[in-house]
């Protein structure tokens, strides 16, 4: 009987693991898209390296799980009790396995922990001279960017306002620091493409608060949707702005656009206005393409009507 238990847990091992590669086939899934765990795509170091430690927790939780389930499996199908008033054999202080229990543990959550904080300072790292400095300033319900320290050496400032959703242009295969800082309350700076979001704070100075994050580089071109990721009042949801990453070519041009009068304004160009005088396709859109301003109708107070078609 033994023999014959042996030999259907066995196939049941087996059968479990052929189903699993088949699923996994089955989904047209590439072997780095399992590895992802559903982890998003991300589009700087940063996110890639948050990436290798969540495949590494994964697989190291898989593992231990996979484990635990099969020594708890081989107790109750060759240890369970057999009959009336028999108990099955015994085991009591097994030194062999109390050593295992507590140092393999110890050393994988070292390891995880070691890992852990690498990856944390990296992406919560200072730099002395990144290539890019830009000032983030939020306040209810909008963003305002600004370029310091940028090669025209005039101010370039983006201003969001409920009609137009705020461009940020940022070159790709650059360093580039960002400041927050937030003329109200508490919003939150967000990039989904960046997998890493910070809160931004008032006075951060007095807050205690670490208002100051930087990124390697973005490592191609696109448009990429920016969100507020605090409940930050009654307009939260239409917070949002847009991330245009260029070539550093393309970048610096838009620079000395921003920096230039516009013939039939008389003053210097927006974001929008630069960006179309690039010509550069759909990444020089003048207006954001990755989200669209919700209007609020703020001094409405009756309920909406739907209109009639």
């Amino acid at each position: 009987m033994g023999e014959v238990r042996r030999a259907r847990f066995g196939r049941a091992i087996k059968i479990a693991g052929l189903a699993a590669v088949v699923a996994v086939s089955a989904s047209g899934c590439s072997v780095d898209e399992v590895l992802r765990f559903g982890w998003p795509v991300g589009v700087t170091p940063q996110a890639e390296e948050m990436r290798h430690l969540w495949t590494i927790l994964a697989v190291a939780s898989l593992v231990v799980g996979v484990i635990v389930w099969g020594m708890t499996l081989w107790a109750v199908a060759f240890h369970r009790k057999k009959g009336e008033g028999e108990l099955p054999r015994q085991f009591q202080y097994s030194l062999p396995v109390e050593i295992v229990s507590v140092v393999l543990p110890t050393i994988i959550v070292a390891a995880i922990f070691s890992y852990t904080v690498v990856v944390q300072n990296d992406v919560d790292k200072h730099i002395t001279n990144p290539d890019v400095k830009i000032d983030v300033t939020a306040f209810q319900w909008n963003w305002k960017f600004d370029y310091p320290d940028n090669p025209t050496g005039r101010p370039v400032t983006t201003l969001g306002t409920s009609e137009t959703i705020p461009i940020l242009v940022l070159p790709t295969d650059r360093t580039i620091q960002f400041t927050l800082d937030s003329q109200d309350v508490i919003h939150s700076f967000f990039v989904p493409e960046f997998l890493f979001k910070r809160d931004v704070f008032p006075d951060p100075e007095k807050n205690d608060t670490d208002n100051v994050f930087v990124i390697d580089r973005i490592e191609r071109q696109g448009a990429f949707v920016g969100r507020c990721a605090e409940l930050c009042g009654s307009y939260h949801s239409a917070m949002n702005f847009e991330v245009r990453a260029l070539t550093p070519d393309l970048y610096g041009r838009y620079l000395q656009f921003r920096t230039q009068n516009n013939a039939v304004t008389g003053v210097p160009n927006t974001a929008g206005e630069a960006l179309a005088a690039l010509n550069c396709g759909e990444l020089c859109a003048p207006e954001a393409i990755t989200t669209y301003p919700f209007h609020t109708n703020r001094g409405e107070r009756s309920a909406s009507q739907r209109t009639s078609s």
